[in-house]
């Protein structure tokens, strides 16, 4: 049979004190009380474990043996619980947390790198993924979390509202605009300006599209051949500008600068969790929330 634990710590410290009076009080129960969990555990093991008269207690063989064993045993038993404890609690395991590239900047570093000091049990692993995969994958199961810009649409997830950037342009430090603190919309219009591929950011292509609707003449939008371009080489010819959130400040290449849009609305970053949420999912969003409040992400 598998012993009564609470029994054999009782057994423990009376095989300290070799002493039911002491033990009892030690522990914090009547005498009889303690006397009866010994006897229960002998019955268990099928063999005495000390040897009582009136003026002493020993230990038996078989005592001796489980006072040796039991420690070791009863601090494998304490780790495997405290271990189930915290994974329940979500503070073990792995994580995956998907996110778009417009988010690498910044925002998926900065949520990882709180998870990973906040949580030393917990292995997180970010995976950068095209935006529309990530809900469905984060529906799916297949990750964790995610972070898209824009509210992507898709069924089986909650998404809460992680960051509020203003929108400007990147731009060549020798472009013509690039003295400007802040740039008018159809001033902006009159370059060549470069959008996300519609087929891999309908969202957030369709948002920065709208600001340019109303200029005159209609701009021309140009979609990058490759999807992304670390170097942004493009925007180099000192007239193509790439609207962008301010966070593409944190990570602007050699000879780009950023300058904000005068009266454009806010891009916004969201946090895809599944609908149905575990204690991991509930550690992220609490991760997630401080994080936008103390970076003001949400002003």
């Amino acid at each position: 049979m598998t012993p009564d634990t609470l029994s054999l710590r009782y057994f423990l410290v009376l095989a300290e004190e070799l002493n039911f009076t002491r033990a009892a009080e030690r522990i914090g129960i009547a005498q009889p009380g303690l006397s009866a969990r010994i006897r229960r555990l002998e019955a268990e093991l099928g063999a005495a474990l000390l040897v009582r008269s009136t003026r002493s207690v020993e230990l038996t063989t078989a005592g001796a043996a489980l006072a040796e064993a039991a420690p070791a045993a009863l601090a494998a038993l304490d780790r495997a619980w405290e271990t189930a404890r915290r994974a329940g609690a979500g503070e073990l395991g792995a994580l995956r947390i998907g996110y778009s590239l417009s988010a690498g900047a910044e925002t998926a570093p900065a949520l990882v790198d709180r998870l990973i000091r906040g949580n030393p049990g917990l292995e997180v692993r970010a995976v950068p993924m095209a935006t529309p995969e990530i809900t469905p994958a984060v529906a799916a199961g297949r990750i964790d979390a995610g972070i898209t810009r824009g509210e992507q649409p898709g069924r089986g997830v909650r998404r809460f509202l992680l960051r509020s950037q203003r929108i400007g342009v990147q731009l060549a430090r020798n472009h013509p605009l690039a003295e400007c603190a802040e740039i008018e919309i159809a001033d902006a219009a009159a370059y060549p300006l470069r959008l996300p591929d519609r087929a891999a950011n309908p969202v957030v292509h369709d948002q920065l599209a709208a600001l340019f609707r109303d200029t005159e003449p209609q701009p021309r939008f140009r979609t990058p051949a490759i999807s992304f371009d670390i170097a942004q080489r493009d925007l180099h010819d000192g007239l193509t500008l790439a609207p962008a959130g301010e966070a593409a400040v944190t990570a602007q290449p050699a000879g780009l600068t950023w300058r904000l849009l005068r009266g454009a609305p806010a891009l916004t970053l969201h946090l895809v969790l599944p609908r149905e949420q575990s204690p991991l999912h509930h550690r992220v969003r609490a991760a997630a929330k401080s994080l936008a409040h103390e970076l003001d992400w949400l002003s």
